[in-house]
Order: structure tokens, then C-alpha cells, then sequence
């Protein structure tokens, strides 16, 4: 049994903004990953402006997530594909 590609992307939360990271290699730290992948996008200028202290009081208050779980500043990303939500107020 094949599974489709649509089956391996999560749901993306209501009233969230998604980032989607594509890695060659493993990054030991995620928010500078985050933080360069938000000024590069131009999907939401809100995020493309973020500060990195705006961005720390987002992991601090739970509204990063990877597949629907609490991501952490210093979680680690493995190469490939993550897609990380950011859950606006």
C-alpha cells in the first residue's frame, strides 16, 4: 500500500501561518533556521519583520509548532522537509 504524498503533510492549524524549511543537512538549532526562512518569504510581511526577540516570545508561549507539538528554540531539524506552524493570536 503506497501512501500519497498529501498523507505525509500535516494539517496545518486554523488561523496559523506555515513555514515550510526544505534541508540539505541537519541544523542543530531551529530558530535561526526559522528566523532566516521568515525574512525570505513574502507571504506575510508581519513574519518577514519579525525580531528575533518577537520570534523567542513565540516559541516561549507555545505558538511554534511542528506536527501539532510545541517546538523549541534549540530543537534540532533533520534534512528534508519540516513544516513548522506558527499559530497567530
Amino acid at each position: 500500500m503506497s501512501e500519497k504524498i498529501s498523507d505525509q503533510i500535516p494539517k496545518q492549524p486554523p488561523n496559523s501561518f506555515r513555514v515550510i524549511l526544505e534541508l540539505n543537512s541537519r541544523v542543530s538549532r531551529m530558530d535561526n533556521t526559522l528566523l532566516e526562512a521568515l525574512k525570505k518569504q513574502n507571504d506575510d510581511s508581519e513574519m518577514k519583520t519579525i525580531s528575533r526577540s518577537a520570534l523567542k516570545e513565540l516559541f516561549t508561549t507555545g505558538k511554534v509548532q511542528i506536527k501539532g507539538q510545541r517546538a523549541k528554540p534549540s530543537s534540532a531539524l533533520a534534512v528534508g522537509t519540516t513544516y513548522v506552524d506558527i499559530l497567530k493570536s
